[in-house]
């Protein structure tokens, strides 16, 4: 996680910086409907590495935005839901598709 003093001074690029990768992204759109397992997620989504997969969710979770849960038992369950920051991130994510919708749409005319 970076320091408050690490993150650019611009609050855009803050969040770029948080979530800006196309797989953050998609993890992010994926974790707001429900908490997900690992492999749920990889199969969700579609030319994912597990390498890739791996690093982003570590990296969303050392930032707050996802929180890694471990069932015990047998077998081990692990699932991945959003933190409060990540569900903060609510709005930003439908403002997204609202514009992706719209954009397609015009784009279809």
């Amino acid at each position: 996680m970076l320091t408050k003093e690490e993150l650019p001074d611009c609050p855009v690029a803050t969040t770029v910086n948080l979530i800006g990768s196309k797989w953050k992204l998609l993890i992010l759109r994926n974790l707001l409907q429900r908490p997900w397992r690992f492999n749920e997620l990889k199969k969700s989504i579609a030319g994912i590495s597990q390498k890739v997969l791996t690093d982003s969710l570590r990296s969303m979770e050392t930032d707050g935005i996802v929180v890694r849960t471990v069932y015990t038992g047998s077998p081990l369950k692990v699932e991945y839901s959003l933190s409060d920051v990540g569900e903060s991130m609510r709005p930003i994510i439908l403002a997204m598709e609202t514009w992706g919708k719209n954009y397609k749409a015009t784009k279809l005319e």
